[in-house]
C-alpha cells in the first residue's frame, strides 16, 4: 500500500512538473488509485489537483476524473446513492474556489452526480443550477460540446445540460421539474429572449415548464435517514421480508390486511383508478400555480412568444381532459 502511494505521488508530481495530462497517465492513475472502483478521500483530493493544472487535457482524463469522483461522492458513502451534507460541501467548496465551474470536467461532474445520485442536498441542488444559470448568462466557463459559451444565449449544449440537470434522479425527483428549476427556466428564458438561441430551447421551456405546473409525480424519495434505515432494516430481516406480503396474502387475516392498507392493494384496478384519478387532478391548475404562472407572465407587463407558447401547451393539455 506503500509502495502503491509513492508510485502515485511520484505520477502526480511528474504531471505537475509538465504541466500536462496524456492518455497513458490517465492509464497509469486508473491502475494504481482505482483498481477496485474504491477512491480514497486523499486520493479525490489529488484527482482534483491534477484536474486545477493549467492545462488541456482530452477526453481520457474527462471520463476517468468524472467517473471517479462521481463514485466517491455518491456510492461510497451510506446509503449507497445518496450524497452525504459532508461530500456534498466538500465537492461545492472544490469546485467553487475561484466562484466558478473552472473546467468541462467540473461541469460535468455536477450533472453527472445529479444524475448517478437518488437523492442530493438541497444546498447541491442549489447550487448546481446556480452554477449552469450563471454559465449559460454569462459565457463564463466551458461546455463539454462547444469548448466555450455565448454569453446571454442558449445553445444547443445548454439545452442538453437544462435537460439532464432539470430530469436528473437526484433533483427534486425523477422526471419532476421543482419550483426552484422552474423559477430558474423563467429567469434564463427572460435574460435571453432576444439572443441567437438554440432552435431546441423553446420546445424544452415549454416542457420543462409545463411538466411543473400539470405533471403528476407518484414518487416521493425517501430523505437519506429513511434511506439508511431502511437499508438497515433490510439487510436484518432479509429471510422474513421476503416472504411477508406473501404470506399475509394468503393468509387468514388477509382481509384485514386489505383494510389497513387501504384497497385491494394485491389487484390492479383500485390501484390502477385511483393512478388515472391522480395523473388527471394534476393536470389541473391549483390555484397556487395560477398564482406563480401568472406573476411569472405579467412580470414585464409583455407576453413573448415562448410564454404564447406555453399557454398554448397548457390550454392544449387542459382541453385535452375536459377542463
Amino acid at each position: 500500500m506503500n509502495m502503491m502511494k509513492m508510485d502515485v505521488s511520484g505520477l502526480i508530481g511528474s504531471i505537475k512538473a509538465r504541466q500536462t495530462i496524456s492518455a497513458a497517465d490517465v492509464l497509469s492513475l486508473r491502475k494504481e488509485i482505482w483498481p477496485d472502483g474504491v477512491i480514497s478521500a486523499e486520493e479525490a483530493e489529488l484527482l482534483f489537483e491534477i484536474n486545477d493544472l493549467d492545462c488541456q487535457p482530452g477526453e481520457e482524463w474527462h471520463e476517468f476524473f468524472v467517473a471517479a469522483i462521481t463514485a466517491y461522492i455518491v456510492q461510497q458513502t451510506e446509503p449507497k446513492g445518496y450524497v452525504s451534507e459532508d461530500n456534498a460541501r466538500w465537492l461545492m467548496e472544490k469546485i467553487d474556489h475561484d466562484g466558478k465551474v473552472q473546467s468541462a470536467a467540473e461541469l460535468e461532474l455536477l450533472v453527472r452526480t445529479m444524475e448517478k445520485a437518488t437523492g442530493t442536498p438541497e444546498t447541491l441542488q442549489d447550487y448546481v443550477l446556480k452554477q449552469i444559470e450563471d454559465a449559460v448568462l454569462t459565457g463564463e466557463g466551458p461546455t463539454r460540446n462547444t469548448g466555450s459559451l455565448q454569453p446571454g444565449s442558449v445553445s444547443d449544449a445548454e439545452v442538453e445540460i437544462l435537460r439532464r440537470v432539470c430530469y436528473a434522479a437526484g433533483s427534486d425527483g425523477p422526471g419532476r421539474i421543482s419550483r426552484n428549476e422552474a423559477d430558474m427556466l423563467f429567469r434564463i428564458k427572460d435574460a435571453t429572449l432576444a439572443a441567437g438561441n438554440s432552435k431546441h430551447w423553446p420546445k424544452l421551456f415549454v416542457q420543462l415548464i409545463g411538466n411543473y405546473l400539470m405533471a403528476y409525480g407518484e414518487y416521493d424519495m425517501l430523505c437519506r435517514t429513511e434511506a439508511a434505515h431502511l437499508e438497515r432494516f433490510m439487510d436484518d430481516n432479509k429471510p422474513s421480508v421476503r416472504g411477508f406480503f406473501g404470506r399475509m396474502k394468503d393468509s387468514d387475516i388477509g382481509g384485514t390486511f386489505r383494510k389497513v392498507f387501504d384497497s385491494d392493494i394485491f389487484g390492479q384496478k383500485n390501484s390502477e383508478c385511483g393512478h388515472i384519478d391522480a395523473v388527471a387532478q394534476a393536470r389541473k391548475l391549483t390555484i397556487v400555480e395560477n398564482s406563480w404562472l401568472h406573476g411569472k407572465i405579467h412580470a414585464d407587463q409583455n407576453l413573448d412568444p415562448l410564454e404564447t407558447e406555453l399557454l398554448d401547451f397548457i390550454a392544449d393539455e387542459l382541453a385535452g381532459t375536459g377542463h
